[in-house]
Parts: C-alpha cells; sequence; structure tokens
C-alpha cells in the first residue's frame, strides 16, 4: 500500500468518524409553488436555504424531502401526501393555500382543509408539534402578475393568513409571517422570477432570514431535536 492510499485511508475513516459524531436529521417540506420554487434552482428554494443556514448553529439537516408542486390547493397536497409513507420526519414545514384562493375556494373550506393537513403535517412529524412550523401564505397582489388586482387579493389572503395563524396557534406551533416580505416585490425587482410572480432566490433568502433571527426558535429546534 502506498502512502498515498494510507492517506485516503485515514481521510475516510476521520469523515466516517465525523458522521457518527454530528448527527443529522431529516426534513419534510409541505407546499406548492413556494415550496418547489417554482423557476428557481434547487438551491435557491427557501427549504434547502435553510438548510444551509441552520449550519452556521451546528444543525444539520439532511436533504429535504418536498411534497409540493404549482398549482397545488389543500386537497392536492392532501392527496400527495397520503402516498408518501414515510413518518417520523425530525422537522416538519407547511406552507399552502394560496391556489385555494385563486382558484376561488371559499374562504371556510380552508379552514378545516388547513387544519387537517396541520394535523397530518404533526403526524409525520412523530405526533411531535415541537417539531413543526408553519409559513404564513405570500401576497402575490405585489407583484407585475397580480397588481392589477392587489386590493381583492390583499384582502382575501389576509383573512386565509388570519386562519392558518390562529389554527397553528391554537396547536402550539411555531408560525411565521412571511407576507409582508412578500409585498416589497412590487417596488423591488429582484425579488420575483422571470414570470413575474414567484418569488426569487433572493427573496427565499428574506424568508430564511426572518426564520433564523428568531432565536428562541433556533433554541427550540437545539433542545428538541438534540
Amino acid at each position: 500500500m502506498t502512502s498515498g492510499n494510507m492517506n485516503k485511508d485515514s481521510q475516510d475513516q476521520k469523515v466516517t468518524l465525523l458522521n457518527q459524531l454530528v448527527p443529522s436529521f431529516s426534513y419534510l417540506a409541505l407546499g406548492d409553488s413556494y415550496t418547489i420554487g417554482e423557476g428557481v434552482e434547487a438551491l435557491g428554494r427557501w427549504p434547502n436555504q435553510l438548510i444551509d443556514s441552520l449550519k452556521r448553529h451546528k444543525i444539520y439537516l439532511d436533504s429535504a424531502t418536498i411534497i409540493a408542486q404549482t398549482g397545488w390547493r389543500t386537497d392536492e397536497l392532501k392527496a400527495a401526501l397520503a402516498t408518501h409513507e414515510k413518518f417520523n420526519y425530525d422537522l416538519v414545514s407547511l406552507l399552502i393555500g394560496v391556489n385555494d384562493q385563486y382558484q376561488g375556494k371559499i374562504v371556510t373550506s380552508y379552514e378545516p382543509a388547513f387544519e387537517e393537513l396541520l394535523k397530518l403535517a404533526i403526524e409525520r412529524a412523530g405526533g411531535d408539534k415541537n417539531r413543526v412550523f408553519v409559513l404564513s401564505i405570500p401576497n402575490y397582489g405585489y407583484t407585475p402578475f397580480g397588481m392589477k388586482n392587489k386590493e381583492e387579493i390583499t384582502a382575501e389572503l389576509a383573512k386565509f393568513n388570519w386562519i392558518n395563524k390562529r389554527i397553528t396557534n391554537d396547536k402550539g406551533v411555531w408560525y411565521f409571517d412571511i407576507t409582508s416580505i412578500s409585498e416589497k416585490a412590487l417596488i423591488d425587482s429582484s425579488l420575483i422570477t422571470h414570470d413575474q410572480l414567484h418569488p426569487s432566490p433572493q427573496q427565499y433568502a428574506l424568508w430564511v432570514d426572518e426564520v433564523m433571527r428568531d432565536q428562541l426558535f433556533i433554541d427550540h429546534l437545539q433542545e428538541v431535536l438534540f
């Protein structure tokens, strides 16, 4: 065996030992176009940016399992989740509802649908609500695509977000309001993609910053994960 091979074997052993000493955790991200990152590269999606940011706090998540698709309503996400067999994720996020509003679903039908999805999200976290967090619905009324109906869209989404925030708080689950960040897109074109509707990686980074600046949440994750 050459010295080069010996050095390589030694390095491989160190990597293996490091992997054993530093635990990593599974992460399930549930949603729609905002979670799959319509129009952006995979690394620009907010769940993947979150994974990268959490490393600064020695919280290492595996590659995100993303169950999300552009255009999904709450019922479509529920149907897709039913075909996914894995449970007991260490961390689960939920962001859903914009397509219920966009496709004309009444807000009273969103309430039980969101509550059911939050229940399912908690189940996927091994029944532990402390491993789940929710993001509010962005306001696409503040994009070139939606600006003609900005007031109507804003009013309707406010009702949807009031519901998902109330249900989330009632369940004792962490909630992050990123809607105001999305409303900056109308005056800052860097925050939207070429389709003039969906968030850019730069906007997703601001969402992640909103999560990361909550030190209580970071401390909470370190407590429940380790």
